[in-house]
């Protein structure tokens, strides 16, 4: 990466975390106030005026300071023509709008930037908790300004899975005994984190996640030590017309051959 990229991804890395910050305060404005809700046709899952607020402020900072990105959010009708773009943002407003509409703590802005088809800045913040994630390509991965990395805990140690608990029954004797599963994440992104700040070993992300869901969360991990990757090995790409993707696995690098060939039995069988 020359330095021109380099002094270029730190700028939309400041730009990208002054509006996550900004729009968190306003979805933090609507949290535990019985914001209205919409139920989505596609999947049924729900939309609040807060998830539409806090994209109304990321969509006017962002797009009005980069005019030449794309642009892709949850709650924004898509355009094909980002297509055409080979830089755009990917947002989600609130990962984890049921926890949200809960009064839970575990919801997150995400913004990305993607470049050529992967994540070159991204950032994450969780107003309920004063959790700011952020990762530049080339550069490391932080939490509140701190170095963060991927847990170092090895195959014989106990590991901390986050996996549902059918999943969690079906895994091998052996590894259910020296695994520990966490209870459920509701924010995908705040859960790819947490394999980025060490607190998981790894997750098994189903089928179906979205761009918006993982673009960010995946250079965090991956600045941090770790990979999202599908059950083949490959990473994600991002900015297709099909912005949804196969079954994920995200652990630290050196054991992601240990998760992938264990997820992948489990898919097999």
């Amino acid at each position: 990466m020359s330095d021109v990229e380099q002094f270029r991804w730190q700028s939309d890395l400041a730009l990208i975390a002054d509006a996550a910050k900004q729009a968190g305060a306003v979805a933090l404005g609507f949290f535990n106030q019985s914001p209205e809700v919409w139920w989505k046709n596609e999947d049924r899952s729900p939309v609040s005026a807060a998830d539409f607020a806090a994209n109304e402020k990321l969509e006017t900072i962002l797009r009005r300071a980069r005019p030449d990105y794309g642009w892709l959010s949850e709650e924004t009708d898509d355009d094909a023509g980002r297509l055409q773009h080979e830089t755009l943002f990917i947002v989600d407003p609130i990962d984890g709008t049921r926890a949200f509409l809960a009064g839970k703590d575990l919801w997150c802005v995400s913004v990305g930037i993607v470049h050529h088809g992967r994540p070159v800045a991204g950032v994450l913040f969780a107003p309920a908790l004063d959790e700011l994630y952020e990762a530049t390509e080339g550069g490391q991965a932080l939490k509140n300004g701190e170095p963060i990395s991927v847990s170092s805990r090895s195959e014989g140690d106990i590991s901390q899975l986050a996996v549902s608990e059918e999943l969690f029954k079906v895994l091998p004797t052996a590894v259910r005994e020296r695994s520990e599963r966490v209870k459920h994440i509701p924010s995908l992104a705040y859960r790819i984190a947490m394999v980025a700040d060490g607190r998981l070993d790894a997750t098994f992300v189903g089928r179906s996640a979205h761009d918006w869901d993982i673009a960010a969360a995946d250079l965090i991990l991956e600045r941090a030590g770790g990979g999202l990757v599908d059950l083949s090995g490959h990473p994600a790409t991002y900015n297709r017309a099909k912005v949804s993707h196969e079954a994920l696995c995200a652990s630290p690098v050196p054991r992601l051959p240990e998760y992938l060939d264990l997820f992948t039995q489990l898919r097999d069988g």
